[in-house]
């Protein structure tokens, strides 16, 4: 059984490849995705002040297994123990200027709301099984398992507009935490 909020100790970095560096000034794209509340969101039309959308490409669930070799995919481990860091700084990122903040994968909205119910998010997840937003935004993404799945990655959307990217997350447990200080080091 895997341990799904821990990670392993010897789990692999994920190295700078590069595919995030065209991101920050990209507009948006008018796209709709099903969010685990039950509404529809544009990401283009979130409003004014800053969104985050922490994309990664799959949560375990316990009694069902991970794509071979999961652990020794550079970036691959660790979607749980992010979420929970953005859980655990929800109110904090909040107070230190985010409107929102959202979590985006491939996964299907109903295996998503059972994620957010055992894991008590205080924020929606969006799903986009077609991976649109890759396709819109040239976004970086890995195969695993016979599918192909989000490299994890942050945006920080300002309007319309991606306005910072984190590339890569490492280690993911940690995320939440630097987002927080980007935030805080960088006010409106």
């Amino acid at each position: 059984m895997t341990d799904y909020p821990s990670l392993p100790a010897d789990l692999p970095v994920p190295e700078d490849d590069g595919a995030a560096t065209h991101l920050p000034g990209m507009k948006v794209p008018h796209l709709e995705f099903q969010g685990t509340g039950g509404a529809t969101i544009r990401l283009d039309a979130l409003g004014a002040g800053r969104t985050v959308v922490y994309i990664y490409p799959l949560t375990g669930r316990p009694g069902t297994d991970l794509p071979d070799g999961w652990d020794s995919i550079p970036g691959a481990r660790g979607c749980t123990p992010e979420s929970c860091g953005f859980r655990d700084h929800h109110q904090d990122l909040l107070a230190a200027g985010a409107v929102s903040v959202f979590g985006l994968s491939s996964q299907d909205t109903d295996y998503q709301r059972e994620v957010v119910e055992r894991l008590h998010l205080p924020f929606q997840l969006l799903s986009d099984p077609a991976r649109s937003l890759a396709r819109a935004l040239d976004l970086p993404t890995f195969e695993a398992g016979g599918r192909t799945l989000y490299k994890r990655l942050t945006l920080i959307i300002r309007g319309d507009a991606v306005e910072h990217v984190f590339y890569p997350v490492f280690p993911p447990n940690e995320h939440a935490g630097q987002v927080l200080t980007w935030l805080r080091d960088n006010p409106l």
